[in-house]
């Protein structure tokens, strides 16, 4: 993974492709909707903004995570990442978000669908996992719709603003169908 650069996705109507600097207007509106907010735990300045954009290929060379920039149309609509890679065990956890202007066109599941295959045919994993707090209803439903497997309830494991969240656990493995 490190020796290459990462590599732009095409696939279900979207591109995913890695952040720009130009792209620091998106990153900002998105962390600044409360929907957002809500399940992501942060708002961001111009300056965490760049940082942020700027971390993604230290974490891409260092086989850690690998974020995108979703577009549809030309515009960035959404990002998708993975995080916490571990190519030794074959495993990553995946994140992401949609702008408020992008939402209800299944952007999210289209590309979480796409990373997902991606993953699994380039990078070889072997599962890939999504956590979710369980009132995000959005969430599971793209879970669902990417046909992640419902695993189970984490008790109270991530902190929000208004206190601790059960998480749900869904997860897609190489071999499912």
């Amino acid at each position: 993974m490190a020796a290459l650069t990462q590599p732009e996705i095409r696939e279900n109507g979207v591109v995913l492709r890695p952040w720009r600097p130009s792209d620091r207007p998106a990153v900002m509106a998105a962390y600044a909707d409360p929907a957002i907010q809500r399940w992501h735990c942060r708002s961001m300045t111009d300056d965490e903004a760049r940082d942020w954009i700027d971390s993604w290929p230290r974490r891409w060379h260092e086989e850690t995570g690998a974020g995108w920039a979703v577009v549809e149309a030309g515009d960035v609509a959404g990002q998708i990442s993975l995080r916490r890679i571990d190519l030794v065990d074959g495993l990553a956890e995946v994140s992401y978000w949609v702008l408020p202007g992008a939402r209800g066109r299944r952007i999210a599941p289209r590309a979480l669908s796409a990373v997902t295959a991606w993953s699994f045919e380039t990078l070889r994993l072997h599962r890939v996992e999504l956590r979710h707090s369980t009132v995000n209803v959005a969430s599971c439903g793209v879970a669902q719709y990417a046909r992640f497997t419902a695993e189970g309830t984490k008790r109270g494991e991530a902190r929000h603003a208004d206190g601790w969240h059960d998480m749900h656990l869904h997860a897609r493995l190489r071999d499912d169908a």
